[in-house]
């Protein structure tokens, strides 16, 4: 029967497939025993290697077999290459991209990012990600046009886009400006060392994690488990705080607002008996200063570290929680307390007669003319009273002055001021 070679084609194809694929399978099973690269890598290339080495294999039996039994140009022969033909570049680059993948998971395997200092590892980390993602793109593109110049006509069409590329630039570059942004964006954070994967950022004033960084957008953890999704260009155009830029170890403050009474000495040992008995906190730093103390109130600041951000948070919370509890249980003359102070007026000192103007100086200046002059203005007020008040004479009200106006008759003694009496 002349589709027996055909048959017997195909049959071969397919038992060369999984016997190669059994030998391959079980040289690396051996090797896995003793490496654990060569388990992920049977993981990672065991399908795509089947499905590759199956299309090749078929390609080349048919292509053998077809123009022996029906002829060198057999009907539908241009139809079955070129599926052939896409099929074993879709088959390619899923294995190529496959491969990348494994590789740069393997690179990744030597970095990890769950110990204390992972700046390292997570820059390392940072980059693959963005390579694989550069590279699964180009293997796209790369297949795509492959597939696209195995079909008639594709040339035409090449050629009329390069005649109006001038035109498709320009509108293109308009429509993707943003979005090109993003995409250099995100490789210049990839590269700069900006951020990094599980960096500590506070962004919008909100505090957590990069939990992914991609080629337009960037993803922040938050603590309370939401995702905060940011342009890449946020990043480059906007400041941000990077809490782990350098290294993951942090120093944080605890104020307290308290009374004039406090005594920090002891609250300073208080301190000390509370970060001996954790092991949130590092070592490195533990202060407790007086600030300020003005208002009424003196404030205490204490400035411990911790390893990382959320180390931190935690240490902070306990000792504010244990000092809390000391101020209220050893010391709670310490807790702040608002004070009144009532003032009242002063007495006057006993047996102190009021100060007139004479005892002030005077109105006027001079040897004599002080008290003269003081005498006959202050004497010369007239004071109204509820009874009628007993005459007095007219010398008496005139004062010293009496003594030396002849008009005067009635002074003590009678007569004129200077006429004997008789």
């Amino acid at each position: 029967m002349p589709w027996i070679p055909l048959v017997v084609s195909v049959l071969v194809a397919v038992v060369l497939t999984f016997v190669v694929s059994a030998v391959v399978g079980w040289v690396f099973s051996f090797v896995a025993k003793r490496k654990d690269w060569a388990r992920s890598f049977v993981a990672r290339m065991r399908r795509p290697f089947r499905w590759t080495l199956l299309v090749v294999l078929l390609t080349v039996a048919l292509s053998t077999t077809l123009p022996g039994l029906l002829g060198a140009d057999y009907p539908g022969e241009a139809a079955l290459a070129q599926v052939f033909r896409c099929a074993v570049i879709v088959v390619v680059a899923w294995f190529v991209g496959a491969l990348a993948i494994f590789f740069e998971d393997l690179g990744l395997s030597r970095y990890r990012v769950d110990t204390p200092d992972n700046r390292v590892a997570r820059r390392v980390r940072t980059q693959v990600l963005i390579l694989r993602r550069l590279t699964v793109a180009l293997i796209v593109i790369v297949a795509a046009g492959a597939l696209l110049l195995g079909f008639p006509g594709v040339e035409a069409v090449g050629a009329s886009v390069l005649a109006s590329a001038g035109l498709v630039s320009v509108v293109a570059g308009l429509a993707a400006q943003s979005t090109l942004a993003n995409v250099f964006a995100g490789v210049q954070l990839a590269f700069s060392d900006a951020i990094r994967i599980d960096d500590v950022v506070v962004v919008e004033g909100q505090w957590g994690l990069i939990e992914e960084i991609t080629l337009s957008y960037v993803v922040v953890h938050i603590w309370d488990d939401r995702r905060l999704v940011l342009p890449s260009t946020y990043f480059t155009t906007t400041p941000f705080e990077n809490w782990t830029r350098r290294n993951s170890e942090l120093l944080g403050a605890v104020e307290f607002d308290l009374d004039w009474r406090v005594q920090p000495s002891e609250m300073r040992a208080e301190l000390d008996r509370v970060l001996a008995g954790t092991d949130l906190w590092d070592g490195r730093v533990k202060v407790l200063q007086v600030t300020d103390a003005v208002g009424g109130y003196v404030r205490v600041r204490v400035l411990v570290t911790a390893k990382d951000a959320p180390t931190l948070f935690d240490l902070r919370c306990l000792v504010r929680e244990d000092l809390i509890s000391w101020l209220h249980s050893a010391s709670p003359r310490s807790i702040p307390r608002s004070r009144v102070q009532l003032v009242e007026e002063e007495p006057s000192a006993p047996g102190r007669a009021p100060r007139s103007t004479a005892d002030a100086g005077g109105l006027f200046s001079g040897e004599n003319a002080d008290s003269e002059r003081t005498a006959l203005f202050t004497s010369a007020i007239p004071i109204q009273h509820d009874s009628a008040p007993e005459p007095r004479p007219y010398g008496a009200t005139l004062g010293a002055e009496a003594e030396h106006d002849p008009h005067v008759t009635d002074r003590p003694g009678g007569g004129p001021i200077g006429r004997p009496d008789r």
